[in-house]
């Protein structure tokens, strides 16, 4: 019988408070969520973030050495107690624009190409792959004072303790088979050796001779107390009430992996050992294909370099995954973005990512004019802004009092907005980021404006489809706004521009096909505004105008 370790008063995990979750956490499309930021995860979470992907690590603090004050064997970092380790780590990842915050994560599913995760508060984490970093727990024997100790007196890896321990009287707790292999590792730090048996059951002739060969003393009594003071083991207490002095015990826990997240994949395992683990190749990726594991979690006898190397190789190879899956969308994108018909072919979820994650930011950030002149003698109320780019637009009517929500199909897009508003010190409350595909989302929401700036797409977008379904959530007395280019800028060329239509505003409001007995054109027609060319001269735009109020 084992239980958790739990009885111990468990250290606290690192000194410093980590942030909550924040609402622009669950508007991202991260490149990258870490579930777990020990060693492994933080080794991840560095690999990625120096490739500049957007990482975010989902901490719940509470690594499996914890309850060790001091990690050996790790090169530089020797006696380094190992929340120190994760300290440094924090630290290292956040200059490359890795975000770590508390929480943990409770289910993971794969929906088309992105993973989703459900946190313990039930906010939903959208990721292109995630690292699970997550780790274990050690079961223990049920002897009373074992637990107690853990970390201290009593010690599970005589690579990562032995040396504190060297020349003692060192006991082996013998639940099973597998104690025959540390009780003969132990010997290497000591010949004062005790094998305890603790529900191994009678030895044969020849492996009990081998072990007194090395002077290994076997008693098959079997414990029923671990002895000592605070951390520290004194001896043993044996059901026949001997007392075996003692001043360490070794014994191998069970490990149980913290992978109950993984659940929903149904993903593939192997038989070791140590019991059933998570399968995995040589780069940590699991049988799904945006899942890697690392760490504990599916290599229950790694020690801390070998957690930060399994960590490291998962980001890297986590990276080239993405690298490629970029490739492939861009090649898509230009080979289809014209059809045989001149109609652009291609994805707009994906084209319109790819344009917006290729690059700075690509407006300026300021509001449309034309939406500004619009909506200035309006009373705020609910704002719908379809296609909301990166934020100038619903930035300006949230700061006006509006109560609005932004919606647009580049994760990217919503990610700058989000972090302008934040700039801009608009209250999060005023504003809800949303991002999905325009031509499918849909809410059961009402507003008094919905704006559509510049929903024109060089891609395939029934823009027509999504305004209407927009001014369907319109209340009566409610306007929609719709701003977009009345004709290309004077300095393109004409090729670029084939096969797009440039409506004039009645052409707008024809295409819209709303009813006239329950829509009133309050505004239709052609604003110049001022521009500047690409080579800094001054120009000239014409944008179309149209406000319908619903009646």
């Amino acid at each position: 019988m084992s239980k958790n370790h739990a009885s111990r008063p468990a250290p606290s995990a690192p000194p410093e408070d980590l942030p909550a979750l924040a609402p622009h956490d669950a508007v991202r499309r991260w490149d990258a969520v870490v579930v777990g930021g020990g060693t492994a995860g933080l080794s991840a979470a560095l690999m990625l973030g120096r490739a500049r992907r957007r990482v975010l690590v989902i901490d719940e603090g509470l690594p499996r050495n914890r309850f060790a004050a001091h990690m050996h064997g790790v090169l530089g970092h020797d006696g380094t107690n190992p929340l120190d380790l994760l300290v440094a780590g924090r630290g290292e990842v956040a200059r490359y624009g890795v975000r770590v915050v508390r929480g943990s994560v409770s289910r993971v599913e794969r929906q088309a190409d992105e993973v989703r995760l459900t946190t313990a508060d039930d906010v939903e984490i959208v990721a292109r792959a995630i690292v699970v970093a997550t780790g274990m727990r050690d079961g223990l024997p049920d002897l009373p004072g074992l637990a107690e100790r853990w970390g201290s007196g009593v010690l599970h890896c005589p690579y990562c303790h032995g040396w504190e321990v060297r020349g003692r009287r060192l006991g082996v707790l013998a639940t099973s088979a597998l104690a025959l292999h540390q009780v003969q590792l132990v010997r290497q730090w000591s010949d004062q050796v005790t094998l305890l048996d603790a529900g191994l059951g009678p030895l044969d002739d020849a492996t009990r001779d081998r072990l007194r060969s090395r002077g290994i003393e076997i008693v098959t009594d079997r414990p029923v107390e671990v002895l000592g003071d605070d951390g520290t083991v004194t001896g043993v207490r044996t059901e026949g009430g001997t007392v075996v002095p003692l001043d360490a015990i070794f014994v191998a826990s069970a490990p149980h992996p913290h992978e109950e997240l993984l659940a929903p994949l149904h993903l593939e395992r192997d038989e070791t050992p140590f019991g059933s683990v998570l399968a995995v190749d040589a780069s940590g990726r699991t049988s799904d294909e945006r899942v890697w594991a690392v760490g504990n979690v599916s290599a229950p006898m790694a020690n801390v370099p070998m957690a930060a190397s399994a960590g490291a190789m998962a980001g890297a190879a986590l990276n080239m995954a993405l690298v490629t899956e970029d490739f492939d969308q861009a090649e898509a994108a230009t080979a289809h973005e014209h059809g045989s018909d001149g109609r652009a072919g291609a994805d707009p979820v994906a084209f319109w990512e790819q344009r917006y994650a290729g690059s700075a930011p690509i407006w300026s950030g300021r509001p449309n004019a034309s939406l500004v002149t619009a909506v200035e003698e309006l009373s705020p109320g609910r704002a719908l802004d379809r296609g909301c780019g990166e934020g100038g637009d619903a930035i300006r009517l949230a700061s006006r009092g509006w109560d609005v929500t932004a919606v647009d199909l580049s994760p990217t897009a919503v990610e700058r907005a989000t972090e302008a508003a934040a700039r801009a010190g608009v209250p999060s409350e005023r504003l809800r980021w949303v991002v999905a595909d325009l031509a499918t989302w849909r809410d059961d929401a009402t507003y008094d404006l919905v704006s559509a700036c510049f929903l024109q797409s060089p891609v395939t977008l029934d823009r027509t489809a999504v305004l209407r379904r927009a001014a369907a959530r319109l209340a009566p007395g409610g306007r929609l706004v719709v701003v977009s280019h009345a004709a290309p800028p004077p300095w393109s060329e004409p090729v670029a521009h084939n096969g797009h239509l440039f409506l004039a505003p009645e052409q707008e409001v024809e295409a819209l096909g709303l009813a006239p007995s329950r829509w009133q054109v309050e505004t239709a027609r052609v604003v110049a505004r001022r521009a500047t060319a690409p080579d800094g001269t001054a120009a000239t735009l014409d944008d179309s105008v149209v406000v319908l109020r619903r009646r």
